[in-house]
């Protein structure tokens, strides 16, 4: 199969199997930061960072390109899009329930209390702003006492 005959639905499908290296239970289709897929010329594929520093953004585009080419696309090429900035409104509600399923509360909005993804009780608390990566803060459940961590809104 030559580049140009690479549909961007097929591509698309199997950059759903791509996991983010931080949270492996998601995709990077979950997360929502990939911005386009173009197959006119080889094919590129547009990457937005969950942040600017995160350190999980060469690895994810090593993923991608590894991930096509292991399927036989031989031109791959990443174009990293910062503009507009990815924001957590941008997971999908699958990947917003991979996350609480996974036991970690998935960003809120609108000032709504943090559920605890264990029991569900908005009874928590913060423990600290800073979880195991720089996009998660600690929490604990006042209810069942489970910590967890809690995605915080971008």
């Amino acid at each position: 199969m030559v580049a140009a005959e690479y549909k961007r639905e097929q591509i698309l499908d199997w950059l759903s199997e791509v996991a983010d290296p931080e949270i492996p239970v998601l995709t990077i289709m979950d997360l929502g930061i990939v911005r386009e897929v173009d197959c006119s010329d080889g094919v590129t594929v547009s990457l937005t960072p969950t942040y600017s520093g995160c350190p999980a953004t060469e690895a994810i585009e090593a993923s991608v390109v590894a991930a096509l080419e292991d399927r036989g696309v031989p031109d791959v090429r990443i174009r990293r899009v910062l503009s507009p900035p990815w924001t957590t409104d941008w997971i999908s509600n699958e990947g917003r329930e991979k996350l609480r399923i996974y036991g970690i509360a998935p960003p809120e909005r609108r000032n709504r209390p943090i559920a605890c993804p264990r029991c569900g009780s908005t009874s928590t608390a913060r423990v600290s702003e800073f979880g195991s990566t720089a996009c998660k803060a600690s929490y604990k459940c006042l209810d069942c006492l489970e910590p967890f961590e809690y995605f915080k809104c971008l």
